[in-house]
């Protein structure tokens, strides 16, 4: 699926327009998705519903999106921030006809109308700006949105305040328990954002202090860059994308380099599990890392590994390490090597001799100090196995000259950003203030090789320009020892024949479903997650792990 910067979605509508798929067709479309998204999640019939129309397309989205709410059954009243024709704007005159509320804001002095009908509405639909922001709001439009921000709070304070529990009891074992009359309910006043959140720069991520974070974005077409980047990826609540009939195939669309991943294309990516198979066909991965200070990352690979699939994990390691793994994992086996505490370049060396045994190699994780002297020599063997580089081993690459020509081609490269500063030679403050998709994408081609960098919404970039987003925010994966696991998984499907830059998409989807699959955003361990995989490769080959709602529009958050 596309991500698009704003001025690919404009280019992309102009050639939709120009190939016989009106303006008035795609809004049309637009605003019934933003429709069917609410009916499939909410029960509509009696909802009082406030929809927020601003001056342009976005705010026609809206005037679609509200008559399609009133025929399922919700009051509907839409409020105008600026006068709208009935005799030129076809979906203001249809509101009008059937006799809908509205109100223009011009006419609402000290905002009283929207006040009132915001402390009695179960659903705000704010199709106010769209993805034209690219300024701070101002004006009467800034007047207007602190206001709704005011009347927003009001609503949901009168909303808890009613269904705040009378009756907590406090005896052992000392949970909250509610009296059944005081039972919350689920009811709370919903934001719905047609396109994106009011006050969010779709190509930026950055959010107006004004922006009204929402609990559902309806996009089209696709995602908007900024839907992807912090703080505005925060305001967007469940994502959800719906198809306004802008043909896939048009030039403006094919060109666009920017995809997020989706369960249907990693499902075609996953490599076969033939009935008949053995070890060797899915695959021997070699796995050199460890050293004394860090035990644990070198099994964590290992055990990510073996859950993503492959059939035999070596683990090379120092014998201060083996003597631990082995009863962690004896499901792995252990090149015997004269390291004690730390991999040496000698150890490279009796590696190097053995890599014709495996299909594919990851060095790094916990790998210490001695990183470069090892990379260094492993590195001159002559037939290097398709690669995966990781933690230490970054660190070490980092100090190499040119290193990039030090590597097989398409070696995959997992860095997150401390790592990715490293690399690039430059101070960590100046690489977080820059656009991820825009560093992976530079740097993979730069150095001819595919950059996952890591972080909420996990960037993958590969050496022909291509990059995809993993839709993936979830704090669970931010501990210790989840990096490890997510190399693991990756070697092994490069070992299971998987092409490097899918094998990259593929792992960190896997590893991210996996971490869906947790329940909660805290607590999560390492070797939980590794143990989740399998998890998650049976939902995505035998189901859809996050399905479309009712309606047909697909989630991405």
């Amino acid at each position: 699926m596309k991500v698009f910067s704003v001025s690919e979605m404009v280019a992309a509508e102009k050639a939709a327009a120009a190939a016989g798929i009106s303006y008035a067709q795609m809004m049309e479309s637009a605003g019934q998705a933003v429709a069917e998204a609410i009916i499939a999640r909410y029960a509509v019939a009696g909802m009082r519903v406030l929809v927020l129309v601003g001056p342009g397309n976005n705010g026609g989205d809206g005037l679609v999106c509200g008559r399609y709410l009133a025929q399922a059954g919700a009051d509907v009243a839409f409020y105008l921030s600026k006068p709208r024709d009935p005799a030129t704007d076809v979906n203001f005159a249809q509101i009008q006809q059937m006799g809908l509320f509205a109100v223009e804001a011009g006419f609402d002095q000290r905002f009283r109308v929207l006040r009132t009908r915001l402390s009695v509405s179960d659903l705000v639909v704010d199709a106010l700006l769209g993805t034209g922001v690219t300024k701070p709001i101002g004006g009467e439009l800034a007047k207007l949105m602190r206001q709704l921000a005011a009347g927003i709070e009001e609503r949901r304070a009168a909303l808890r305040e009613q269904t705040r529990p009378r009756l907590i009891t406090l005896s052992p074992p000392h949970l909250l328990t509610l009296s059944p009359r005081a039972v919350p309910s689920a009811h709370s006043l919903i934001l719905v954002a047609v396109d994106c959140p009011s006050g969010l720069n779709c190509d930026t991520g950055e959010l107006d202090t004004l922006a009204a974070p929402a609990d559902l974005t309806v996009t089209f077409a696709g995602p908007k860059r900024g839907h992807f980047i912090f703080p505005g990826a925060a305001a967007c609540g469940e994502l959800v994308m719906a198809d306004i009939g802008i043909p896939a195939d048009l030039p403006a669309v094919v060109e666009v380099k920017v995809d997020v991943i989706t369960a249907v294309h990693a499902q075609s990516l996953l490599p076969p599990r033939p009935k008949d198979g053995h070890k060797g066909t899915f695959g021997k991965v070699l796995i050199a890392a460890g050293c004394d200070q860090y035990r644990g990352a070198p099994v964590l690979a290992a055990k990510g590994a073996f859950r993503a699939g492959a059939g035999l994990v070596a683990l090379a390691t120092p014998d201060v390490v083996r003597q631990t793994a082995v009863v962690a994992l004896p499901e792995a086996t252990y090149p015997l090597l004269a390291a004690e505490r730390v991999l040496s370049a000698s150890d490279a060396a009796a590696l190097s001799a053995t890599l014709s045994q495996y299909d594919a190699l990851l060095v790094g994780p916990g790998l210490g100090e001695t990183a470069v002297d090892f990379l260094s020599t492993l590195l001159t063997a002559p037939h290097l196995l398709p690669l995966v580089v990781d933690a230490d081993g970054l660190n070490g690459l980092a100090q190499l000259p040119d290193w990039p020509r030090l590597l097989p081609p398409q070696s995959i490269l997992t860095p997150h950003p401390a790592e990715m500063a490293r690399l690039m030679g430059i101070p960590l403050a100046e690489l977080l203030v820059q656009d991820r998709v825009a560093v992976a994408q530079t740097q993979a081609q730069a150095w001819g090789q595919i950059v996952l960098l890591k972080g909420a919404y996990t960037v993958v970039a590969g050496v022909d320009g291509r990059v995809t987003i993993l839709p993936f925010a979830n704090p669970a994966l931010a501990v210790g020892g989840s990096g490890d696991v997510l190399s693991g998984v990756i070697v092994a499907l490069l070992g299971q024949r998987v092409r490097p830059y899918e094998a990259a998409i593929l792992g960190a989807y896997l590893h991210g479903i996996a971490g869906a699959f947790y329940p909660g955003d805290a607590g999560l361990l390492a070797g939980e997650l590794a143990d989740l995989v399998p998890k998650a490769l049976v939902a995505l080959k035998n189901s859809h792990p996050f399905k479309p709602n009712a309606a047909g529009r697909l989630a991405l958050s």
